[in-house]
């Protein structure tokens, strides 16, 4: 019951992404759609991981020592979003500062270290997302 309860949950989470393919073949803008995939994909997370469906992962021959808690599942959640949300906001740093950067090292070659030194705070953002995820880890 709970495969077939995921099953149509991610199907409905995931249904967006063909409006939003149908959308981008006629012209349209597909902003809307994709806003609404990701919004329902989160859903679908946080659904998931209340209802204690989310289970540990086992390879060929474990035995599990007992069922996945609730609390596991929202440990696994925070290891997720700190991490993605992490890497999110990197992106969107490194974005911004390496062509500004670019930008700077055409004009002056001689910015070209305080710009990698810039760049390179922005991508520590992504790491420490990761730390805290392993942080999290740890205490599961």
């Amino acid at each position: 019951m709970e495969i077939m309860i995921v099953t149509i949950l991610a199907a409905l989470a995931f249904s967006p992404l063909l409006v939003a393919y149908h959308r981008h073949q006629k012209g349209k803008n597909p902003k809307g759609a994709m806003a609404l995939n990701i919004v329902s994909v989160f859903a679908l997370c946080l659904l998931t991981t209340g209802m204690g469906i989310g289970g540990h992962v086992l390879a060929a021959g474990e035995q599990a020592a007992s069922p996945a808690s609730s609390s596991a599942g929202w440990g696994y959640l925070a290891m997720a979003l700190s991490t993605g949300l992490a890497c999110i906001g990197g992106g969107v740093a490194v974005a911004s500062s390496a062509s500004a950067a670019i930008g700077a090292i055409s004009e002056n070659d001689k910015v070209f270290g305080k710009a990698l030194i810039f760049v390179a705070l922005a991508e520590g953002i992504a790491i420490y997302g990761m730390l805290v995820s392993i942080l999290i880890m740890l205490r599961l």
